[in-house]
């Protein structure tokens, strides 16, 4: 028996990014020692077919949380802003759990790893969106002299959410944190506290970006005990592109040490003319390289 567990999310449109997702696992030989579970949030019959044969588990990602219809106006996906804090319940028989998005892929094997121990003793593992050659972390709007209206992400979404004054300046200027990769202990009282504040952000304020509000709340305000891992275990692109290493044909953080991209996130999405890289592995864009090159290059899987 599995004792740890990697799970996504995916609907029909990213049906690809998934697949792409399952094969980067798969191509480590240490992913035998670990399940796979896929939450299906609107896949289509013959793709959960195709699905079955690659993974330990399939189940229909629910709303957990009661939401509006009026809300939701059919976009199932949007499970995935609630079904995440609920894993135990889909998954029960597993020690660990790995979220890893549908738009990510892995890249080092050693990061599964990383994640699996820091969640140890009931900690969340989990990465913020702030590093080296982070150029704004938060906007303002300068109306005059020393006054400014603050426009970060986690305090717009707390103010929308209707969280109270006091917790959203809290919130305001604390690194943002993503919710596209972290690990829990099935044990660990972070679910709980996650669960709690998640029905919260979803009574007065949007479905997207709710959870991740909830999970920055748990962090920030509860002060759940927290192992915060390096940038590069979750890489989002649309914030800093990285680099391309030529010679080892991988690609690594664009400043010195020029470290090894864990886990790829292309969260945002990655633009050329108008189209989406997550909906059209044929977009590429300009990489620099740590030799000084630039080259036209996809960041999905694969390509």
């Amino acid at each position: 028996m599995k004792k740890n567990v990697i799970v996504s999310l995916a609907d029909s449109t990213y049906f690809d990014l998934l697949n792409e997702l399952i094969d980067s696992i798969k191509k480590f030989e240490k992913s035998s020692s670990i399940a796979i579970c896929i939450l299906d949030a609107g896949l289509k019959k013959d793709q959960i077919e195709k699905l079955s044969s690659r993974v330990d588990e399939i189940k229909s990602a629910e709303w957990d949380i009661e939401v509006p219809s009026i809300k939701i106006r059919g976009k199932e996906w949007l499970k995935s802003q609630v079904s995440r804090a609920f894993l135990p319940n889909y998954f029960p028989n597993y020690e660990k759990y790995l979220w890893i998005d549908c738009d990510a892929w892995l890249n080092d094997w050693n990061t599964v790893e990383l994640y699996l121990k820091a969640c140890d003793h009931g900690k969340l593992g989990i990465t913020q969106t702030i590093g080296p050659g982070y150029k704004i972390t938060s906007k303002v709007n300068w109306l005059f002299g020393k006054l400014a209206i603050i426009k970060s992400q986690n305090f717009k979404h707390a103010l929308s959410s209707k969280i109270g004054i006091e917790k959203a300046r809290k919130l305001a200027f604390s690194p943002h944190i993503n919710i596209g990769v972290f690990s829990l202990e099935k044990k660990s009282s972070c679910w709980s506290v996650w669960q709690k504040n998640l029905k919260t952000t979803l009574k007065s304020g949007k479905i997207f970006g709710s959870e991740g509000l909830a999970i920055n709340m748990s962090v920030y305000i509860d002060e759940v005990e927290t192992e915060f891992l390096p940038l590069n275990c979750n890489w989002i692109a649309s914030n800093l592109l990285p680099k391309f290493d030529e010679i080892n044909q991988t690609f690594v953080e664009p400043y010195l040490p020029n470290n090894k991209i864990g886990i790829m996130h292309l969260a945002a999405g990655i633009w050329m003319k108008n189209i989406d890289m997550r909906l059209d592995k044929k977009v590429k864009i300009d990489i620099k390289t740590i030799e000084g090159n630039i080259i036209s290059k996809s960041l999905r899987f694969g390509q």
